[in-house]
């Protein structure tokens, strides 16, 4: 049978409009992509930002690494921002780059299917429309699905349930019989500040978090308007991206030769020793794994949380849920009126990247995935998903500021759609040698990373996934970039129907 265009409604649909999306349409339409729409489930933009409106919620990395290189803010009000002006940030870039009207929001996308021969794809939305596009550009992100906890019971629970990523504001915690599931960066964040309000909190660990002072401070009026001076942005820009890319990066995937994490490990002991003073809770917030296993978290509160005598660290496993509370697995049933679900996200897994059904050539993603372990061509293509882009992928992301990561494959993905453009092609599809070749490298890599010593056994980290592996990319953020921009794009099968 012979190929043939058909039709489609859009060049490019956009999935997600967090940074991710924001980013891609803003250089799509600068590269003279204008026929795109971005398709997001939410009521307004920014993604993890829109979702995740929890008491405490911040950034954990400076924000002036954490923002576009070509919209820099000056009028941060402290070093490390608050969830509240990274949402405004995205409204402003929506604003500003007039990017609202090619926004559809409470656009829920549960399938895209691959055309052969039309090709294209055929997206089917939540309510039975369907939208039809050229490429599929996928920016639904990973910090949006809440993984809810698989505890017996938890359904029965009579009292008030919330999850971090959907809190609700209407909840009045005073004076209330609080109960924390968690102890991961949400809930370092939340817990010291709802602790003051509460009668009693016990918090549920199952795993304990590295945790390190923050040099969080509010910028003066006077400083923020020195950084209009000309260069002062983007000199403070690199320095934050300094102190993130030798605190993970390099301490996470040069591990062998630079073991920072070590000397980390003190410091944290440290902090612990100076933070909290009852000794038998201080053991069990030590991790029995060392730095990097998993994501620190950052705060100059959560530890110290533990002193108060209303706040209780629980580590006994949990049994089930009851109708009035916690029961731990030696009978106790720890009555609560309110349970908040700090479980994080569904990151590492097959079928949460994207955040919907994807069937491509000859079967779905999450099937690929699951035969062949996390894989993806610089952590953007798949081999078999032609005109498919993401931008969190496998192997994409090497742990530095989510905007390096952002700018670098949206970069790749318009050189790929240039290249289309210019050969009058109509799908783009990586090649199996391609992908193969780079899945290898990023194995051949892994020896010299942190997440392999023996402790990381025991840290329960997202990090792994179902195989063993840890899908981020184990390069510099200078090198992801560089190769952003210097792929061969023979890597690429370009085509016409």
């Amino acid at each position: 049978m012979t190929r043939t265009s058909t039709p489609v409604d859009h060049d490019v649909v956009v999935v997600g409009a967090g940074f991710s999306g924001l980013g891609a349409a803003i250089k799509l339409r600068e590269s003279g992509f204008d026929d795109f729409v971005l398709l997001e489930d939410g009521d307004g933009v920014g993604g993890t930002w829109h979702w995740n409106t929890y008491p405490g919620v911040a950034v954990d990395i400076p924000s002036f690494s954490y923002q576009f290189s070509f919209a820099q803010r000056s009028d941060w009000s402290r070093t490390y921002a608050p969830g509240s002006e990274l949402k405004q940030y995205a409204e402003d870039l929506a604003d500003r780059y007039g990017l609202r009207d090619r926004i559809r929001l409470r656009t829920r996308v549960e399938r895209a299917s691959w055309d052969e021969d039309g090709s294209c794809w055929r997206l089917d939305l939540r309510g039975g429309a369907q939208v039809t596009a050229r490429h599929l550009l996928n920016a639904s992100g990973v910090l949006t699905t809440p993984r809810l906890p698989d505890i017996p019971g938890i359904e029965t629970f009579e009292g008030t349930s919330v999850h971090t990523a959907r809190w609700d504001h209407d909840l009045d915690l005073t004076g209330q019989r609080v109960a924390v599931i968690g102890t991961g960066a949400s809930a370092v964040q939340v817990i010291p500040e709802i602790a003051p309000h509460v009668a009693g909190l016990t918090v549920f660990q199952r795993t304990p978090i590295w945790c390190f002072p923050k040099l969080d401070l509010p910028l003066p009026a006077p400083l923020r308007a020195g950084l209009r001076l000309p260069g002062a942005k983007a000199a403070v820009r690199l320095a934050a991206q300094g102190f993130v890319e030798v605190t993970f990066p390099i301490a996470a995937h040069y591990h062998r030769w630079f073991p920072l994490a070590t000397q980390m490990e003190k410091a944290g002991r440290r902090y612990l020793a100076q933070q909290v003073e009852d000794r038998e809770t201080r053991r069990k917030l030590t991790p029995s794994y060392g730095v990097g296993c998993k994501r620190p978290s950052f705060h100059n509160g959560y530890l110290a949380t533990y002193n108060q005598p209303h706040v209780h660290l629980e580590t006994t496993p949990i049994l089930e849920v009851t109708p009035t509370g916690v029961r731990t697995s030696d009978g106790i049933l720890h009555e609560v009126d309110v349970l908040v679900l700090a479980t994080g996200f569904q990151v590492m897994e097959g079928d949460s990247i994207p955040t919907f059904e994807l069937v491509g050539r000859e079967g779905t993603l999450a099937e690929f995935w699951d035969e062949h372990r996390l894989q993806a061509y610089q952590g953007v293509s798949v081999p078999g998903f032609p005109n498919f882009f993401t931008v969190f992928g496998p192997y994409g992301y090497n742990g530095s500021s989510y905007f390096a990561l952002i700018e670098a494959q949206v970069h790749h993905i318009v050189r790929c759609l240039r290249r289309a453009r210019s050969v009058g092609a109509d799908r783009v599809e990586v090649t199996e040698e391609a992908n193969q070749r780079y899945f290898a490298e990023m194995l051949r890599r892994r020896d010299r990373q942190v997440f392999w010593q023996e402790s990381c056994t025991r840290a329960n980290s997202y990090y792994f996934d179902k195989h063993g592996d840890v899908a981020l990319r184990p390069t510099t953020t200078i090198e992801s970039v560089w190769a952003s921009r210097r792929f061969p794009l023979q890597d690429y099968e370009f085509s016409a129907g």
